[in-house]
């Protein structure tokens, strides 16, 4: 057990430094004790061209929803049909890359306010934007770079449409989430902090997450769903 901890620990310091597993380590004691959620804020405004094609007999696309349903029923898919009724329901987008009938890659995009799995909790963001989320790759097909390859895409599809790029988000301790979202050409703008008190969430906003609208909010009962459409 402990050589184990001991090789996790060197493998940590040399893929992300001392500081950042310090960090890391100690956000993950803090939350044994209060729930505590750091969330780094990240955008993209520009298609790099070195991830715009798509490799050969691969097909890449947006997912109608019988296609969709039609993989509801794979768990390896990591599609439920309780997530399509929430998120076709809110008018989110899955564009997908796709081998033969196999889906290799997926993102999913949405133009208003969406849950991220925290209490009653939505994503804000301006309208100027699109949020992505939900990134999924087979393990069959890692190492291709379908993700990227499958976001810029529809970056490029959203940037043709007035949009201005996409905003996601990805936990503060989760640094080879935030190395490849760099490769991919995102930046860090700004912070979400989440913490839980008495049983309910609440979240604070950094000053960089104004320009974007990008924020945490209580859901409204029975608010009606954002849709894309901004224009």
């Amino acid at each position: 057990m402990l050589v184990h901890l001991v090789q996790h620990l060197r493998r940590k310091l040399h893929s992300h430094g001392f500081w950042n597993t310090v960090f890391a380590f100690s956000l993950k004691a803090l939350n044994r004790v209060f729930v505590l959620k750091i969330l780094r804020g990240v955008c993209v405004e520009q298609a790099d061209a070195s991830f715009l094609n798509v490799p050969q007999n691969y097909q890449a696309d947006f997912l109608a929803a019988d296609e969709l349903r039609s993989y509801a029923c794979d768990p390896q898919t990591e599609i439920s049909d309780e997530f399509l009724d929430q998120a076709l329901t809110r008018g989110d987008q899955c564009y997908a890359i796709r081998d033969a009938g196999t889906l290799a890659a997926y993102g999913w995009y949405s133009g208003g306010s969406t849950p991220i799995g925290l209490g009653d909790l939505v994503l804000n963001f301006s309208r100027h934007y699109v949020y992505m989320y939900k990134g999924f790759t087979d393990t069959r097909y890692r190492g291709q770079r379908l993700h990227a390859i499958g976001m810029t895409r529809a970056l490029a599809h959203y940037l043709s449409g007035g949009y201005n790029g996409l905003v996601s988000y990805v936990e503060a301790h989760n640094f080879d989430s935030l190395k490849s979202c760099f490769r991919m050409g995102y930046r860090v703008f700004g912070s979400i902090y989440v913490v839980r008190i008495f049983g309910r969430y609440h979240a604070f906003s950094s000053p960089g997450c104004s320009r974007f609208g990008f924020r945490l909010d209580h859901a409204a009962p029975g608010a009606p769903a954002l849709t894309f459409g901004k224009n």
